[in-house]
């Protein structure tokens, strides 16, 4: 594993920082940064979440409302930040399998909020999708599930990935995935 995700309440500092909602007890802190992340637009929290995620060796990750328009929100921000760090070769990939793993994240985990990182290392880019389920995520071909419409989600991220995996946490699961990338010759 390239490196550990914040912690819960490492996370929250890094949300209310972004949000600019701080708060020395952790259950009002978090109470604060919920509150502040549902107020925001969709402009504005990308704005906010830009910030944090350009930085290719920042270890913080951005909280997102779990609710459906937040897969879009994470596809603008990849395609953002991977813009940022000219890998434009990887902006489709890169928009395709966090729209997956956010996506899987609000329909499956059931939690308020969804955590989001990237991270630049020689040779590759690694996207994560944090949430509080600590129910593993399972391949399931399409075809074992009678041809239904959802549940691709994985398949489509096995298939375009590099490489791909879910590690449990003391409160929940990240869900990553990697894409080997063409460094530019100095």
């Amino acid at each position: 594993m390239m490196g550990a995700m914040a912690g819960w309440r490492e996370a929250d500092q890094a949300s209310n920082r972004v949000l600019g909602t701080a708060g020395d007890d952790a259950s009002a802190g978090r109470g604060l940064a919920l509150a502040a992340l549902e107020r925001l637009t969709a402009d504005e929290l990308e704005q906010a979440a830009f910030e944090l995620l350009r930085d290719p060796a920042a270890e913080e990750e951005v909280r997102l409302p779990s609710r459906p328009e937040s897969a879009g929100i994470a596809r603008r921000l990849v395609v953002a930040v991977l813009g940022a760090w000219e890998l434009v070769q990887q902006l489709d990939v890169g928009e395709l399998l966090v729209g997956e793993l956010v996506a899987n994240a609000v329909r499956h985990a059931g939690g308020r909020t969804v955590g989001l990182k990237m991270a630049r290392r020689p040779g590759w880019v690694r996207i994560e999708v944090r949430d509080s389920s600590r129910a593993l995520p399972c391949l399931i071909v399409a075809a074992e599930r009678g041809g239904a419409e959802n549940g691709h989600g994985l398949v489509l991220v096995d298939a375009v990935s590099d490489r791909w995996g879910a590690d449990l946490l003391p409160r929940g699961k990240s869900v990553w995935c990697e894409l080997r990338v063409r460094e530019r010759a100095a």
